[in-house]
């Protein structure tokens, strides 16, 4: 199974790809797609529209996972987050992938072990979960192979 995970955001959408084969996980890929604070915000909408449909035109994931919306900093981000993972939805619908969504404090717990763990704690532990040399230099990035992970360890308890 490869599953795409996806950290949704306006300035910045983190994605990764995991391959879970007999329960060993592999990295595939992962990044960001970033925005430019002078482009306009349905620009930037755009852009994540165009990236996310490029990591899934050449990756073909089999499921795609998404982190659900945060409430605890401001209804206006709120907003502006729901409007990229809008987006995501979007891309995962016309490509006609099964989706699902995580809490953050589900994804942080099928990581680290803990649901109040900080991110730096998450991109460590994505680093040796996947056995990568390095921890991927942007949280956004190490938060999005988080998803994945959680989905791949998540969809096993679903079976």
């Amino acid at each position: 199974m490869r599953v795409l995970g996806i950290d949704p955001g306006t300035m910045v959408t983190g994605y990764g790809v995991v391959d879970d084969i007999n329960g060993k996980l592999s990295h595939v890929t992962h990044g960001t797609i970033e925005g430019r604070r002078k482009d306009s915000f349905p620009d930037r909408l755009k852009l994540i529209f165009d990236g996310l449909n490029k990591v899934i035109e050449e990756y073909k994931p089999d499921s795609i996972a998404l982190e659900e919306v945060f409430y605890g900093k401001s209804v206006k981000s709120a907003i502006k987050i729901g409007e990229a993972r809008g987006i995501a939805i979007l891309c995962t619908a016309s490509a006609n992938i099964p989706m699902a969504e995580y809490a953050p404090t589900v994804i942080k717990r099928a990581v680290v072990g803990s649901g109040n763990a900080q991110k730096v704690q998450v991109s460590e532990m994505v680093k040796v979960i996947l056995a990568l040399s390095e921890a991927p230099e942007k949280f956004d990035a190490s938060d999005a192979l988080a998803i994945a992970i959680c989905h791949c360890h998540r969809s096993k308890l679903m079976i």
